[in-house]
Parts: C-alpha cells; sequence; structure tokens
C-alpha cells in the first residue's frame, strides 16, 4: 500500500514541476518580447531562468534548447529595459554596457541552436524574431566591432566579427577580417580556422567599392551600390564619386595560412597551401606574391627571384604590381629591391601617393641607420670629423625623404600618418617654421 502512495505521490510531483515549468517559460516568452521591459520583469526574468533551470536539467531537447536561449537573452533583456531611458536612448554605444564580446558569442550560439531545431522540428516560435534581430544589429554590431579594435581590443574585436559570421554565414568578409583581429591578437590558433575557412570557401574579397565625400564633413564615404552613391550625387550631399577595385585578398589568406605554419615550424604544410592556392587560382597575382615572400622567409632565394620574375612577365607595367613588391621586399628587409620597386611604381603612376609616402619610410630607415652610427662615436678629434659627415649624410637623406613625404601629402591631403612623420623630418632638420605651420595645421 505504501509503494503505491509513494508512486501516487512522484507522478504528482513530476506533474507539478511540469505545470510550473510551462509557467516559468510562459513568464520569459512574455518578458522577451517586450519591446521596452521594466525593471521589474528583468528581476522575474532572471527569477524565472533559475527557477526553470533544475525543472528543465533531465527534459527533452526542444526545453533545453529554449531554455539556454532565454538565459543568453538576460543581457538582451537588461539592455532592452536600459535603452527605453531617455538618457540612454540618445547614445546607442550605451546598449554595449550590457554586453561583452563573450555574450555575443553565447546569445549566437543559442540562437543558431533554436533556429536549427525549429527547422528540424517545423515549429517557428523565434525564427522570424532572432532573423529580424540578427539583421537589426549588424550595423550595431559592426561599429562596437570597430570600436573594439581601435581600443586594441582584437581579441574580443575579432570575436564579434566571428559572431556576426555565424549569424548570416554568407557574409564572409566578416570572417576574414575576425581572422585579421585574430592575428592582431596573437591568437594564432583561431587565426589559423579562420583563414582554413576562408581557403576552403575559395573567398576572394573581390569587389568594387563605391565612394563619394560627404560635404558635411569631407570625408570619403562606401555605397552600398553604384545606383545608392549616384543618388547622393544627384541630390548634392556628396561630390568627387569614385569607383574602385579592391584587389583579391587570397594572396594575404594563403600568406598568413603559411606564416603562421612556419611560426609553428610546419614549412611543408605551408608550401604545400600555396601550391594548392595557385592550382585553384592560376592567375591569380597576389598568390605569386604570396608564395614568393614565403621562400624569401625561408631563405630559399632562387626560388624567390623566379617567382619574382613571374610577376613581373605577367604584367610589367603595372604600377599596383610593382608597388605591391616593394612592400613585400620593405617587410623583409630588403631595402635595395624595396627602393628599385617603389621609384618604378612612381614612374609609372606619378600620383601614386602610397608609393611615395612608403619610400619616404625606406629612406628614413638609411638615415636612422647613420644616426645609430653616429650614437656610437666618441668625442675625439677624429670622431668629431666623422660625426660631421655622417651628420652631412643623413641630413641629405633626410631632405630626400621630406620632398617624398611633402608629394605624399599634396597627393593625399587626408593622410595623417604622413604628416606626422613629415613633422618629425622637420623638426630633425631644425625647419622651425615649417615645423610651427605644419603643427598648427595637425592641431586642427
Amino acid at each position: 500500500m505504501k509503494r503505491k502512495y509513494s508512486i501516487v505521490a512522484a507522478a504528482l510531483l513530476i506533474s507539478m514541476g511540469a505545470v510550473a515549468q510551462k509557467d516559468e517559460f510562459k513568464t520569459l516568452k512574455k518578458i522577451y518580447e517586450k519591446d521596452k521591459p521594466s525593471a521589474k520583469d528583468v528581476m522575474q526574468y532572471k527569477a524565472a531562468v533559475v527557477s526553470a533551470t533544475p525543472l528543465v536539467a533531465a527534459s527533452n531537447e526542444e526545453d533545453t534548447v529554449y531554455l539556454n536561449f532565454y538565459k543568453a537573452g538576460i543581457p538582451f533583456v537588461e539592455m532592452n529595459e536600459a535603452m527605453a531611458k531617455p538618457e540612454n536612448s540618445i547614445n546607442p554605444a550605451n546598449a554595449f554596457k550590457y554586453f561583452t564580446a563573450d555574450k555575443i558569442a553565447d546569445l549566437t550560439d543559442k540562437a543558431n541552436a533554436v533556429l536549427a531545431y525549429e527547422k528540424k522540428s517545423g515549429k517557428s516560435v523565434f525564427t522570424k524574431d532572432i532573423q529580424e534581430m540578427q539583421l537589426n544589429f549588424k550595423p550595431t554590431l559592426l561599429s562596437y566591432a570597430i570600436s573594439l579594435g581601435n581600443e586594441k581590443r582584437f581579441s574580443d574585436a575579432s570575436s564579434v566579427l566571428y559572431s556576426m559570421y555565424k549569424m548570416d554565414p554568407t557574409d564572409v568578409e566578416k570572417l576574414y577580417y575576425a581572422a585579421n583581429y585574430a592575428v592582431n591578437a596573437s591568437d594564432f590558433k583561431s587565426a589559423l580556422i579562420y583563414y582554413q575557412t576562408l581557403k576552403d570557401l575559395n573567398y576572394s574579397g573581390e569587389k568594387m567599392n563605391y565612394t563619394a565625400t560627404s560635404k558635411l564633413n569631407d570625408t570619403d564615404e562606401f555605397f552600398g551600390s553604384k545606383s545608392d552613391r549616384d543618388k547622393a550625387i544627384k541630390v548634392g550631399t556628396h561630390t568627387n564619386p569614385k569607383d574602385e577595385q579592391e584587389p583579391s585578398k587570397r594572396g594575404e589568406i594563403y600568406k598568413n595560412i603559411a606564416l603562421i605554419y612556419v611560426s609553428e615550424g610546419k614549412t611543408d604544410e605551408a608550401k604545400t597551401a600555396i601550391i594548392e592556392a595557385r592550382k585553384a587560382n592560376p592567375d591569380d597575382v597576389s598568390l605569386i606574391l604570396a608564395e614568393a615572400d614565403l621562400y624569401l622567409k625561408t631563405n630559399e632565394m632562387d626560388t624567390y627571384a623566379k617567382l619574382i620574375k613571374q610577376v613581373l612577365e605577367k604584367d610589367p607595367n603595372n604600377a599596383d604590381l610593382v608597388y605591391n613588391l616593394g612592400v613585400v621586399s620593405g617587410q623583409n628587409k630588403d631595402s635595395k629591391n624595396a627602393e628599385v620597386y617603389y621609384m618604378r611604381a612612381i614612374e609609372l603612376k606619378p600620383d601614386f601617393a602610397n608609393a611615395y609616402y612608403n619610400l619616404s619610410a625606406v629612406k628614413l630607415d638609411a638615415a636612422q641607420l647613420i644616426l645609430d652610427q653616429m650614437n656610437k662615436l666618441g668625442v675625439t678629434a677624429a670622431d668629431n670629423k666623422k660625426f660631421d659627415v655622417l651628420k652631412e649624410q643623413r641630413n641629405g637623406i633626410l631632405k630626400e625623404s621630406m620632398s617624398l613625404l611633402e608629394k605624399t601629402v599634396s597627393l593625399d591631403k587626408k593622410n595623417l600618418d604622413a604628416k606626422e612623420v613629415l613633422l618629425s623630418v622637420y623638426k630633425a632638420l631644425e625647419m622651425k617654421e615649417k615645423a610651427k605651420a605644419l603643427s598648427a595645421q595637425l592641431d586642427k
């Protein structure tokens, strides 16, 4: 008889637990769907999550998926409550006081789990809401990732961009930038995973960028399409329209895969990755440059020279191509060839601002080497004499760099980096008036 009562009691407890669980889920769904929940709502939401957790622990897949989603949504509900206040609504950036990169990643994973479950089960409780949320939050998340990058919080920036990619796997560009930020954060394990995915997708990133200069703030702005840009020109809010072809990123992707392998002592894997890339994209010059860079780093100079020759044979009068050769040489401390390539690029394209700027950097490196020699000299008469000779040589090189930087600035008036370097050159040459004028301009 006692056994019968215990079975009945257990059945009652299970039934009561199911009812309680159902009530908690109703509360969670009701508050989650509010655009402007109150502080009391937030407290009830958190309490319902806590109450439902032990009830769902041994429950079915459906309840587990939805509870995990509600848990991950706590910051979202907190944000909605806070952003309903006037002092917060005027500053959208305040929303991210309630989110971290980890919380964004968690909410993304749990939301995607709901989407997968509802697709499999044929239900549609949250699918539309999640898709709209992901679409609406994309611009805000992108701004957040950029701000994190500007703050040099590269790991967090990479995580947010990777979450954006997982929200919308067709937006492969976000994965590319997530990989780059992972490299900046020295998170080479994640970077390699992201780059390998880009490789498997055969992502190139080639596209046409449509830009125009805003009359409001005199900055170049990007437009989603040519028609959008042309409308802005017609309305009169923008001027100076430009169509700029963004080159293939495959070379950079495979180069970074190779460099990560090289850093891990896996040179054979690095070479295999580049060879596979070139087989898949035989006409992609950026991949030849990436392969050349790899052989330069492994000190296989004959192969490096052979590959560089292949690049030049493809298009000897391509200023951008020649400039890239200068970049590769400069990155590998081959100043002599870097200078040759930059000068050739300028010869082919006289208004090539970046080539002038990079050539000035080569000159400044040479000037630094002379300064290092000067600093090692003693105070003897012979040393003083040698010091004067070296100083004259250094000043001559600084003047060459100055001319190149002035040309850069004349071609690219918004290049603040070039102006900062030019200011330091003016000061080194004791050109006080020019330094004062440029300093005042930079202060503005």
